[in-house]
């Protein structure tokens, strides 16, 4: 039974009953959906900012009210995401330039007293896209099998969030948000039914880059005691000083633009150029070293190994990370290039951007006495001409067969190996949340290979 002082409400929309919660916490009154087996608390707003400035905390919640729609960032849709995962809906979305919300997920019912453990997911997207709370990482199915809590978090992006480097416009402004979320969670979790004792970062892409950097960021002590990052272009986190130079230069007419889908459609006449910066120019946005709260990048490996002690990690990719962009490419030159050759470039871009980089983390990690698991996802499907590309295991952990029925990357993909593959790893996954451990006993799923580093 519900510990929690809850007052139950009951609407109709549209001939439809809604069944809702009212959460009293210290930050107020907060309206949760109940739905299919969980209570979902959307959209509560963290913090407030303005363009270009750091995000200011807030002390109370502004509404209590279910919103309408999900606010995300300013940005470009991406026709390469479009296909790989599936169409957007921007009806169900409303833009903000202030994008600090944050959603929490938990089970409708747990045992008295019993505090939960917490998964902080960080979406991905080149941290220049997506956000926290989106049907293809709905954690709802997570949530309710493993009886946990997840809080999913929405940040700056792009212009807003991931550029910066002068007085007007300072650098990192999305991981200062992040780290204002997780002091909102360490806050007030414990009136959702989450230990604050128990928190696990869980980042994808990007937000594994951000998870990986928060464990080194000034301002995080207490915030967190474990991390999960899947698939993080570490890769490209090396010397991007000039890149982000250049790019902030050519921006910097766009600054005092009032329309903000304008800044968004023109910034990419500045893009940097891959022939110049090579490959991280496809990630045109990061976080910046030597700029709060980061150190100096050549001081990173060292600090990793300072802080090992103090969280347990899991770390791994796919095994064919690239092969979606380099296998279903529309035009250019892989369209003219035989199988054999696009394999070849397939297996050496997943290893330099994603599995050397996350070898020599872990490596480096667990010489300083950190507790390190590594990962890789494989697949296992002859006729899926992707195999464990990029993004494949978003469906294993948020299973929503309705979010991704027209996803190419799960193209000749029956669902039944999606669902009997992603329950066991939802279940490792969650044994790690709790312990900072997988059991040698654990099951662990046909495409899954673990290592315990020593």
């Amino acid at each position: 039974m519900l510990s929690l002082s809850e007052r139950a409400l009951q609407t109709t929309v549209k001939n439809q009953t809604i069944h809702l919660h009212t959460f009293d916490t210290p930050f107020g009154k907060i309206q949760a959906l109940k739905e299919n087996g969980v209570l979902k608390a959307a959209s509560i707003r963290y913090a407030r900012s303005e363009r270009f400035k750091m995000p200011v905390p807030l002390p109370y919640a502004e509404t209590e009210s279910v919103p309408d729609k999900t606010p995300v960032c300013p940005q470009n849709i991406s026709p390469l995401l479009e296909r790989l995962i599936g169409s957007t809906d921007p009806e169900k979305f409303e833009v903000n330039e202030s994008p600090q919300f944050l959603t929490v997920t938990r089970p409708e019912t747990f045992s008295e007293n019993e505090k939960l453990p917490v998964v902080v997911w960080i979406h991905g997207g080149s941290y220049e896209i997506g956000c926290g709370d989106l049907p293809t990482s709905d954690p709802a199915a997570w949530v309710k099998e493993q009886n946990i809590i997840v809080v999913s978090v929405s940040y700056r992006l792009g212009l807003f969030g991931f550029l910066g480097g002068d007085e007007r416009r300072p650098a990192n402004l999305g991981l200062f948000d992040i780290i204002e979320a997780l002091k909102w969670i360490r806050n007030y979790i414990t009136s959702f039914g989450g230990d604050r004792e128990n928190i696990t970062l869980f980042g994808q892409s990007s937000g594994g880059d951000a998870v990986a950097h928060l464990m080194i960021s000034e301002g995080i002590e207490n915030l967190f005691r474990r991390v999960i990052i899947h698939s993080a272009p570490l890769g490209f986190r090396h010397k991007r000083q000039k890149m982000s130079a250049e790019f902030l230069r050519n921006t910097a007419l766009m600054q005092d633009e009032k329309e903000v889908l304008k800044m968004t459609e023109q910034y990419t006449k500045f893009l940097p150029s891959t022939l110049r910066y090579g490959l991280k120019s496809a990630m045109p946005f990061c976080l910046q070293y030597g700029y709060a709260p980061l150190c100096k990048e050549e001081e990173s490996l060292a600090l990793w190994r300072e802080r090992a002690r103090q969280y347990d990690v899991l770390i791994g990719s796919n095994h064919d990370e690239t092969a979606f962009y380099v296998k279903t490419a529309e035009k250019g030159i892989y369209t003219y290039l035989p199988n054999s050759v696009l394999d070849r470039i397939v297996r050496i871009t997943t290893v330099s951007i994603y599995e050397k980089p996350a070898r020599i983390f872990a490596e480096n990690y667990a010489a300083g006495g950190g507790n390190i698991y590594t990962f890789r996802i494989h697949s296992k499907i002859r006729n899926n001409a992707v195999g464990a590309s990029h993004c494949v295991d978003l469906p294993l952990i948020f299973e929503n067969r309705e979010a991704w029925k027209h996803s190419e990357l799960l193209k000749n993909v029956p669902w039944e190996y999606i669902r009997n593959n992603g329950r066991k790893l939802r279940t490792l996954w969650a044994e790690f949340a709790r312990t900072g451990r997988i059991s040698n006993d654990s099951d662990l799923p046909e495409i899954l290979e673990l290592h315990k580093i020593q």
